[in-house]
């Protein structure tokens, strides 16, 4: 992007020499257009499809019985974000060895997941591939999130250092969630609120809670405003509207604090929130238009 402005400036000094030279304007406005324009790049955000959660035990969601006895479909999206410096995957669905298989219910009974297609499969349709994402960033560390993100393994890892701790663990890496990650080598640490391109279009924000170092992801979006994707600080609308804090969330507190925080930064940028589960609003945002040719 530098290049092509520092070539673009250059072309602009040239031109406009030339022009007051000859009198003619016409090389130097046409430069100078398309300099501009090439400085008006905007940030964009396509929704892919990660697979599908269904809670068969929608208690767990809570701190009490509040939803006993129910049950809910969750959306399971990950995210492309098109920056004029760079590429960004955002979360990484479930794990590419559901796609053709039977929907597998975990031993406790409590999800029922499945994956129609993979992520590899989905960029290919799009003349992508993995390598071809500067970085990778997960709202956290739980299946639904990371299942995929070995496939990224070039790209860089943006993670809080709490959350890389965690994950890492002795502990964690006997399970499925640390073997999900364990492939991404290439890691910057993040310790709070992390602008990615250093211009404050594409901001991590750090909100802790459901995992120690769960965050959310702030936009400044050409082609849909300001939004903010909450993550699992909630997981459907009613949990936002009652603060709702899952049973197995790793710090209730922090949860709750992390809950203000990020209403009130929603409110001062005027974000349009997306609660990643949501199916309704992964439906409201844009697909990957298939022009990459």
């Amino acid at each position: 992007m530098k290049k092509t402005l520092f070539i673009l400036t250059l072309a602009l000094a040239f031109v406009s020499c030339k022009d007051f030279k000859d009198g003619v304007k016409d090389g130097y406005n046409d430069a100078k257009a398309e300099a501009e324009a090439t400085q008006k790049e905007g940030v964009k955000l396509y929704a892919l499809d990660g697979g599908t959660v269904q809670v068969n035990m929608l208690e767990i969601f809570s701190q009490d019985t509040t939803y006993q006895g129910q049950s809910k479909t969750f959306a399971d999206a990950f995210y492309i974000i098109e920056h004029p410096k760079g590429r960004m995957l955002w979360d990484a669905g479930l794990a590419e060895g559901l796609v053709g298989q039977d929907p597998f219910t975990t031993p406790d009974g409590a999800f029922t997941v499945s994956r129609k297609d993979s992520v590899v499969s989905q960029l290919k349709a799009l003349n992508l591939t993995p390598e071809d994402f500067d970085f990778i960033a997960l709202s956290h560390t739980h299946f639904d999130h990371s299942g995929s993100a070995s496939k990224f393994a070039d790209a860089t890892w943006l993670v809080q250092t709490a959350e890389y701790d965690f994950i890492t663990s002795e502990e964690q890496k006997q399970g499925d969630n640390y073997a999900a990650i364990a492939a991404l080598t290439n890691v910057k640490k993040l310790n709070g609120e992390y602008d990615v391109f250093g211009d404050g279009t594409v901001i991590i924000k750090s909100m802790p809670g459901h995992t120690p170092g769960h965050q959310a992801l702030f936009l400044k979006l050409e082609n849909a405003g300001n939004i903010l994707l909450a993550g699992d600080l909630y997981h459907f609308q009613e949990n936002r509207d009652n603060k709702g804090v899952p049973s197995f969330n790793y710090d209730v507190d922090a949860t709750l604090k992390s809950m203000d925080l990020f209403e009130a930064f929603a409110k001062e940028t005027n974000a349009d929130v997306y609660i990643q589960h949501s199916a309704d609003d992964f439906n409201r945002l844009p697909k990957y238009p298939k022009y990459l040719d």
